[in-house]
């Protein structure tokens, strides 16, 4: 996977499997820092709280206003994280990235 500076404009090449624990949550042109040692990126860190569209998800049922109805989302950086029933596909979500639990609707 590859990452642009964004001062530079220089791209780095970052092995796959020290992607590979938040590939999930990076969305395309999101900011991430990279973590270097001796010259080499070992770690991605993605921010803990990213806010992402829901892409994917089934719809609401009419009237299913019950507090702990839940239902799976796929986000739209291709993430699935678990959400309140009342969510529809295209609403806006904040989203722990570090624990992958919904957080709120983000306004």
């Amino acid at each position: 996977m590859f990452f642009m500076d964004m001062e530079t404009f220089e791209e780095t090449m970052v092995e796959a499997k020290v992607v590979e624990d938040v590939e999930k949550w990076i969305d395309e042109g999101m900011e991430v820092n990279l973590v270097y040692f001796k010259g080499d990126v070992i770690e991605v860190v993605v921010p803990q709280t990213m806010t992402y569209t829901i892409a994917e998800t089934e719809p609401g049922v009419k009237g299913n206003t019950a507090q702990g109805v839940t239902k799976p989302a796929v986000l739209s950086c291709g993430a699935t994280v678990t959400v309140p029933g009342y969510l529809a596909e295209g609403e806006a979500i904040r989203v722990d990235t570090s624990k992958g639990e919904f957080l709120g609707r983000d306004n």
